[in-house]
C-alpha cells in the first residue's frame, strides 16, 4: 500500500512556478538578452570597422596632402618671417613624421622576397600551420601594444616644448625605433597573409582546421573568464580590429591569387567560397563569445550602445579645437588598430601585383585616388553624424561643451576649477559662452587626475538595477570612486583580452 501511494504521489503531484517568480523571470530575461546580443554586436561592430576604415584610408587620402602642405609651408616660411615661435605646427611635424616611416618602410619591404616566404610556409604540415597561425596572433597583439607606445614617444619627443629639461634620448633615435617597429610589424602582417594564402590554395581544406580550431580555442580562453562592463569594452574594441584586419588581409589574398591568375575573373568565384567561410566564422565566433559573456557576467545587451557611445566620442572629441591628438591615433589608442604597418603592407602587395604602363593606367590611378579622397570625405562625414547623435543620444554633450571639474573636498575642487581654468585660457565672451584659446596643459603623472563628470558618468559605470544614493558610507564611495569610466580607460593603451 505505500509503495502505491508513493507511485501515485509521483504521478499526480504539482508545483507552482510563481513561487519563486523573481527567478524564473530573470532566465528569460536572460534568454531575451542572448537573442538581442547579435542585433547589437553587429551595430557595434559595424560602426566600428568603419571607424577603423575611416583611419585607414587617412593614411591613403589626406595624409599625403597634409605632408605636402606641411612641406610647402617649412619651404616658403622665409617669405612670412618668424612671426611664430614654432617652424611648424605639432600636427605637422607628426604628419611628416608619419609620411616619412611610411615612405622608408615601403622602399624597405622591396628587400622582402614574398614567393620565397610563401614557397617556405606552404612545406609545413597542417599542425605546423596551425601553431604559426596562433603564434602570429599573439605576436601581433603584443607588437601593436608596444608599437603605438613607441610612436606616441616619437610623436611626444618631437613636438615637446623646447623650454622644458629634456628627459628624453633624442628624435633621431626614437625615430629609428618607430622606423623599424613599423617595418617588423609589416614584416609579421605579411607572414599572417602569407599562411592565410597558403591555406586558401592547399588542397586538404587546412584553411576549415586552421579557422575552426583556432576560433574554438578564443572562445575556449574568454567565456569562462570572469568581465566586468570596461573588460568586456576592451575585449570588443580587440575584436573590431581584428575583424578589420582580417578583411584587409583577406583582399591582400585574393590579389596575391589573382595575379596568380593572370586576373581571371573565373577565378575569384573560386576563392569566394572560401572567403564567406572565414567571414562567417569570425561573425558567428564573435556572437557566442559575447552572448555567453553577457549570459554568466550579468550584462544586458544594451551595454554595446554604451560602447558605441564612447567610441563616438573619441571622434567627435577629436574634431574640436583643443583635440589633443589626431582621429588616428586616438582609434589606434582605443581599439590597438595601428594603420601605418598594415598600409605599407598593402602598397607593397598593390604596386608588385599591378603594373602602371601608359597615359591611360596613370589616369585610371589619379581617378582612383580621388575616389578614396572622396570615399573618405563620405565615410568621416556620416560618421560625425551619427557620432553627434550616439552622443546626444548618451546625454553626453556637456562634457564636450561645459565640462565641469570635481574634486573630494569642496575647497579643493574650487582651487583646481581655477587652476584647470587658468592653464587652459578658458575666456569668456560678449555672449557668456565659454571658449578655449590655448591648447591644453599635459599634467605630472602625479598629480592628481581631473576627471570631467556628468549624468552620463552613472550610465556609463553603473550596474544594472537601481541607482545607490550619493550619501553613502565612506567605504562604498572608495569603491565607487576607483571604477574607471569609459571614457577614461585605456585612453593610452592598446586595448586586449586583458582582466584587471
Amino acid at each position: 500500500l505505500s509503495l502505491l501511494r508513493f507511485i501515485s504521489a509521483e504521478l499526480t503531484r504539482g508545483y507552482f512556478l510563481e513561487h519563486n517568480e523573481a527567478k524564473y523571470t530573470e532566465r528569460r530575461e536572460r534568454v531575451y538578452t542572448c537573442m538581442r546580443i547579435p542585433k547589437e554586436l553587429e551595430k557595434l561592430m559595424f560602426f566600428g570597422i568603419f571607424l577603423c576604415l575611416d583611419a585607414f584610408l587617412y593614411v591613403f587620402t589626406l595624409l599625403p596632402l597634409r605632408v605636402f602642405l606641411a612641406m610647402f609651408r617649412f619651404i616658403t616660411l622665409p617669405c612670412y618671417g618668424l612671426r611664430d615661435r614654432r617652424l611648424l605646427q605639432p600636427a605637422q611635424v607628426c604628419d611628416i613624421l608619419k609620411g616619412v616611416i611610411l615612405v622608408i618602410c615601403y622602399f624597405m619591404m622591396h628587400y622582402v622576397d614574398y614567393s620565397m616566404m610563401y614557397h617556405l610556409i606552404r612545406g609545413q604540415s597542417v599542425i605546423k600551420l596551425y601553431i604559426i597561425y596562433n603564434m602570429l596572433e599573439v605576436a601581433d597583439r603584443l607588437i601593436s601594444s608596444f608599437g603605438q607606445d613607441i610612436l606616441d614617444a616619437l610623436y611626444w619627443t618631437a613636438t615637446e616644448p623646447k623650454e622644458r629639461k629634456r628627459a628624453h634620448i633624442g628624435v633621431i633615435p626614437h625615430f629609428f625605433m618607430a622606423v623599424l617597429y613599423v617595418f617588423l610589424h609589416a614584416i609579421l602582417i605579411m607572414v599572417q597573409a602569407t599562411t592565410l594564402n597558403v591555406a586558401f590554395n592547399s588542397h586538404n581544406k587546412s584553411l576549415l582546421t586552421i579557422m575552426m580550431s583556432n576560433n574554438f580555442v578564443e572562445i575556449k580562453g574568454s567565456v569562462f573568464k570572469k568581465f566586468e562592463k570596461n573588460n568586456l569594452f576592451q575585449m570588443s574594441n580587440s575584436d573590431i580590429k581584428e575583424r578589420f584586419t582580417n578583411y584587409v588581409l583577406l583582399l591582400i589574398v585574393c590579389l596575391r591569387n589573382m595575379e596568380q591568375f593572370s586576373w581571371n575573373p573565373d577565378h575569384l568565384w573560386v576563392l569566394f567560397p572560401d572567403v564567406c567561410m572565414v567571414v562567417a566564422s569570425e561573425i558567428a565566433v564573435d556572437i557566442v563569445k559575447h552572448a555567453f559573456i553577457t549570459k554568466f557576467n550579468d550584462i544586458t545587451a544594451d551595454v554595446y550602445s554604451e560602447y558605441r557611445a564612447s567610441l563616438a566620442f573619441d571622434l567627435v572629441s577629436s574634431r574640436q579645437k583643443n583635440a589633443y591628438t589626431d582621429y588616428s591615433d586616438s582609434v589606434s589608442r582605443r581599439m590597438g588598430f595601428i594603420p601605418l604597418p598594415l598600409a605599407v603592407l598593402l602598397i607593397r602587395v598593390v604596386t608588385s601585383s599591378i603594373k602602371v604602363q601608359g597615359v591611360l593606367a596613370y589616369v585610371c590611378v589619379v581617378l582612383f585616388y580621388c575616389g578614396l579622397i572622396s570615399l573618405k570625405v563620405l565615410n568621416s562625414i556620416v560618421l560625425l553624424g551619427k557620432s553627434c547623435q550616439y552622443v546626444k543620444e548618451a546625454k553626453m554633450e556637456e562634457k564636450l561643451f561645459n565640462p565641469v571639474l570635481t574634486a573630494t573636498p569642496g575647497k579643493t575642487a574650487g582651487k583646481q576649477q581655477s587652476t584647470f581654468k587658468s592653464t587652459q585660457g578658458i575666456s569668456t565672451d560678449e555672449n557668456g559662452s565659454t571658449s578655449v584659446t590655448n591648447q591644453p596643459v599635459h599634467q605630472k603623472e602625479n598629480a592628481p587626475s581631473l576627471l570631467v563628470t556628468s549624468n552620463s558618468d552613472q550610465f556609463l559605470t553603473t550596474p544594472d538595477g537601481e541607482e545607490k544614493d550619493i550619501s553613502q558610507d565612506s567605504s562604498e564611495l572608495k569603491h565607487r570612486s576607483a571604477k574607471k569610466d569609459l571614457l577614461e580607460i585605456d585612453r593610452f593603451t592598446i586595448c586586449g583580452n586583458r582582466i584587471d
